[in-house]
């Protein structure tokens, strides 16, 4: 059986309980097994190298070196890693360790809530199979720092209108790639748990995080 560890913590904003409810409840149905962590100390625990999967769900706060490394090194060592928004890339701004791990950072959201599109760039790729070419979207619009090495599976573009500097900026918002023997997966969609319930979002997140886990 595949087993599963949620860690979920941090700015309250991003609805981190709600959001872990969720992936425990599609985790189980997949088949895994699962346990959940309210504190960054599950990340320095060595039994971690033996999971198939882990999900951070833990906007800004503080990582300790050791966590950060052991973290790391579980997903070289081919634990899967997956998750969404700011619970994934706008976690532990301080540590460069899990930010070259994730393959990108946040760094803006101009216009706050506001409605944009989401266009595939992938559309052969089983994560993203069967999902419309472009999609309407309501949330934060993340503006990226991304590392060239990712596999871009869909992207958004800036229109300028609230930082007319970035206007026609092309940002991933759905990625996928290594980290030595591990699989990451993130998607920037997601600023609250409401979002689950739109099917698009839904489908890429339960297809993506499936992907990044390691084979039993």
């Amino acid at each position: 059986m595949r087993s599963a560890l949620i860690v979920y913590g941090g700015w309250e904003g991003h609805d981190p309980e709600e959001c872990a409810t969720i992936y425990r409840r599609w985790l189980h149905e997949d088949g895994y097994s699962v346990r959940t962590a309210t504190e960054t100390s599950a990340f320095a625990d060595p039994s971690i190298a033996d999971l198939s999967l882990i999900i951070p769900i833990y906007t800004m706060s503080k990582i300790e070196k050791e966590e950060a490394e052991n973290l790391a090194n579980a997903v070289r060592g081919g634990v899967g890693l997956a998750g969404h928004h700011g619970g994934m890339s706008d976690a532990f701004r301080e540590s460069v360790v899990y930010q070259f791990m994730i393959g990108g950072q946040w760094v803006a959201h101009p216009g706050d809530i506001l409605d944009y599109t989401v266009d595939v760039t992938k559309p052969d790729d089983p994560i993203m199979a069967g999902i419309k070419s472009s999609f309407p979207y309501t949330s934060e619009q993340y503006y990226m720092h991304v590392d060239p090495m990712i596999d871009v599976l869909a992207t958004t573009t800036f229109s300028g209108e609230h930082a007319p500097w970035i206007e026609g900026a092309v940002v991933p918002v759905v990625w996928k790639h290594r980290y030595g023997q591990g699989r990451v997966f993130h998607s920037t969609l997601g600023h609250s748990a409401k979002e689950f319930e739109n099917p698009n979002f839904a489908t890429i997140m339960r297809r993506g995080i499936n992907w990044a886990a390691r084979d039993e």
